[in-house]
């Protein structure tokens, strides 16, 4: 179901900056054409041509004899032009594509994404960042079949509390640990863990409601809390382009697993949201704090300028905090690195 939709392309023309730009700058050695593969990302073919990927629309051109050139294709054959100074990519269809006097059969599961979404398909099924009133206000198990404390597919587990009418399928979680923003302090949300999956088999009009567990990633427990499934997809048509706002205070405060190194693909937690204006899509700079070094002729202290280190793009969004995946990594990037404009 959501393969097929975490498969689709990036729609590339409707993006809009707003002022004045300048001219996007080519890397060195850019090919003047180019084959696009299977298993190709639009973000990776972006990166080829452009010093600043996410600039991605403005190097675009539409080619007139292309119906709906907002997707590209394996086959398809992109080529280097210059308009007005300008460089410009265009593109070759080179592949067959049915048309009919009413409607035109685009097999969107073939088309070139921005990233392989494919990874960032199953983090979104199984990781939240939820307050501490969403979480409270859950539905939650407190007892199993035959005081069983623990659970497995086939077994009856019973819930109480809040249960939103005509749901009748429920996703099974665990509050994992807190997030707190390191500068205020401030509770950001809790790690909400995918443990499984449950239906409710008896009549959902009881104050107590019987499930049966269909799905687990580890045993289910007393306690765990019982919340109504979303379906969770990494949007098709959202655009890279960087934040509207002035990020401030912005920092990686976690990474899946625990690491202490962070390379590209990771996907970390980054201390803002969407009181904040971040947005899926927003495409931010990682810097790394410089090092603290002595002046010896001012005999002090003096801190270096901060270095840029790497690309991360939001893909989720919560109320105070938000999922990044790293897109580009010049160095061995941390938790505390800080997040600001591109």
């Amino acid at each position: 179901m959501n393969k097929r939709l975490l498969s689709t392309g990036l729609l590339l023309l409707s993006l809009l900056f707003s002022g004045v730009l300048q001219a996007v700058e080519l890397n060195d050695n850019v090919p003047e054409t180019y084959i696009v593969k299977k298993g190709d990302t639009l973000w990776g073919i972006s990166g080829m041509y452009l010093v600043e990927p996410w600039r991605w629309p403005e190097l675009w051109d539409v080619n007139p004899q292309i119906d709906n050139p907002h997707l590209i294709y394996p086959g398809d054959e992109l080529y280097l032009v210059w308009v007005d100074g300008k460089p410009r990519l265009r593109m070759r269809r080179g592949r067959e594509v049915k048309l009919t006097p009413t409607m035109r059969v685009t097999p969107l599961d073939l088309a070139i994404p921005i990233i392989p979404l494919d990874e960032i398909g199953p983090w979104l099924m199984r990781h939240r960042i939820m307050l501490a009133d969403e979480l409270n206000m859950s539905g939650y198990i407190f007892a199993g079949d035959q005081d069983h404390i623990i659970s497995g597919p086939g077994d009856r587990v019973f819930g109480r509390g809040y249960f939103p009418e005509e749901e009748r399928t429920f996703g099974i979680y665990r509050a994992g640990g807190i997030y707190v923003d390191p500068i205020t302090d401030e509770p950001l949300g809790y790690q909400a863990i995918d443990i499984g999956n449950a239906k409710i088999t008896g009549s959902d009009k009881h104050e107590v409601k019987e499930l049966e567990i269909t799905r687990v990633t580890e045993e289910a427990r007393i306690g765990d809390r019982l919340l109504p499934l979303e379906e969770r997809v990494l949007d098709a048509t959202f655009q890279p382009r960087p934040p509207d706002a002035e990020l401030e205070d912005a920092f990686m405060i976690a990474v899946d697993g625990g690491l202490t190194q962070i390379g590209e693909m990771s996907i970390v937690v980054v201390n803002k949201g969407r009181r904040e204006g971040l947005e899926i899509g927003h495409v931010v700079a990682v810097y790394q704090a410089g090092d603290l070094v002595f002046d010896k002729v001012a005999e002090e202290n003096v801190r270096l300028p901060d270095t840029r280190a790497g690309l991360a793009m939001i893909f989720e969004s919560f109320e105070k905090a938000s999922y990044a995946v790293i897109l580009k990594a010049s160095r061995p990037l941390k938790v505390m690195d800080k997040i600001k404009n591109p």
